[in-house]
């Protein structure tokens, strides 16, 4: 079995559309919340999101492409892009047979939806843009990715709601790791923050009313109120470990083991007890060959509502005890929560972290919960000695997935 390592990343996010400006803001504390601006949200009573900032569109797009991808896509092929560059892949140098795409979305092109819809209600069934379908099905970002990279391997997207992209690197880790690839882009994306993606969360009672954006986001706070939805895409480039020394390939990190669970109890929350979290999160240790007391940081999912928190927290205390050396925090207190992108970012997060020795806060939080008994870093983040850390992703339907990630040296 191949060990798989980690060669690039690229991200676009409400706190960086670099890696370097992406780790600042979690290193410094500066979150990226702020009021809506896409459209007047006024009636649905939610003020508050992590929209991206001055997306550089010109860097890798023509005006056409904004025309015939929704944003998720173009999200997912610039992070990709920044991927590829930093891994320094040339595709005259891989075998593009055995060069894959597994990428994944929650919701796709929601915003298209939105607009060819209206657009058929205004003006008749016969006025829907020819390229309509293409462009908000879910699957296209993994497929103009490999569209973009010439990649003929293995196209996958994975749809599994906020769990999209950790199953997503899970899946390609397992992949390399058996040999059926040598190199996999790996991640999610997302592009939800338009009136319906923002109304439809807003029915459900999810997203939080707060509109101070200091105080929106606050992961295992007492006074936590739901989440606040996010935007953008986490892209990694990941290949086996004799590939990489092969071509000779700067490592950044090794993906080392990967769990993924239903709890098969609700449609939207997740199981109180934690049960179906704590199995992900102790199946992702063991195939890492470890114990839970090596693990030096959990990012965790933590989106900011009562119920994630609560099942999260004695999932954390079933698998790591009274451990006080495993630090926890929740980086969507800087960026929100990006949906089916969250494990791409957070991933990333959780490697950049690795890297630099360093555990970001979770901005915002003041107060927790009385009956929560983990370790988790507020105000500001610390310094940690880690060898080992995961990344936790949990989405509507009881989806469940959990990487576990190993510092390079």
């Amino acid at each position: 079995m191949n060990r798989v390592v980690i060669t690039g990343y690229g991200v676009t996010s409400p706190i960086g559309n670099t890696p370097e400006d992406f780790w600042k803001s979690l290193h410094d504390g500066k979150i990226g919340l702020d009021l809506i601006t896409k459209f007047d949200a006024n009636e649905t009573g939610i003020s508050i999101a992590g929209e991206i900032k001055d997306f550089p569109f010109d860097k890798y797009f023509q005006k056409k492409d904004g025309k015939r991808m929704d944003l998720f896509s173009l999200y997912g092929i610039y992070a990709t892009l920044e991927a590829v560059e930093m891994a320094h892949l040339k595709k005259e140098t891989l075998d593009v047979q055995r060069f894959g795409v597994i990428v994944g979305s929650g919701i796709g092109g929601l915003k298209t939806i939105q607009e060819q819809v209206i657009r058929m209600h205004d003006k008749g069934m016969n006025r829907v843009v020819p390229l309509f379908i293409p462009m908000a099905i879910s699957n296209m970002a993994a497929g103009n990715i490999a569209l973009r990279l010439g990649a003929k391997g293995i196209c996958t997207s994975i749809t599994t709601a906020c769990a999209s992209a950790t199953n997503a690197i899970g899946e390609a880790f397992r992949n390399i790791k058996f040999g059926y690839s040598d190199v996999i882009i790996a991640g999610g994306v997302e592009s939800s923050i338009c009136p319906i993606g923002i109304s439809g969360f807003a029915a459900l009672k999810a997203l939080s009313k707060e509109t101070d954006p200091n105080r929106a986001s606050i992961p295992f706070d007492k006074d936590r109120n739901g989440f606040v939805m996010g935007e953008g895409a986490g892209i990694l480039v990941l290949e086996s470990y004799e590939h990489a020394k092969r071509r000779g390939a700067q490592i950044l990190g090794e993906v080392v083991g990967y769990g993924t669970t239903c709890d098969a109890y609700h449609m939207t929350s997740p199981i109180p007890d934690g049960s179906g979290a704590a199995s992900a999160m102790q199946l992702a240790i063991d195939e890492a060959g470890i114990t839970s007391d090596q693990v030096g940081y959990i990012n965790a999912h933590a989106t900011s509502t009562q119920a994630n928190e609560k099942g999260e927290s004695k999932a954390i205390e079933t698998v790591f005890g009274q451990n006080k050396t495993t630090l926890i925090s929740s980086t969507k207190s800087f960026t929100g929560h990006l949906l089916g992108a969250a494990g791409g970012i957070e991933a990333i997060a959780t490697m950049q972290a690795l890297e630099n020795q360093f555990v970001p806060a979770t901005m915002g939080t003041k107060e927790f919960d009385c009956d929560m008994h983990i370790n988790v870093v507020i105000k500001k983040g610390v310094e940690h000695s880690m060898e080992y850390a995961i990344s936790n992703s949990f989405g509507f339907g009881g989806h469940n997935a959990v990487i576990a990630l190993k510092k390079w040296s």
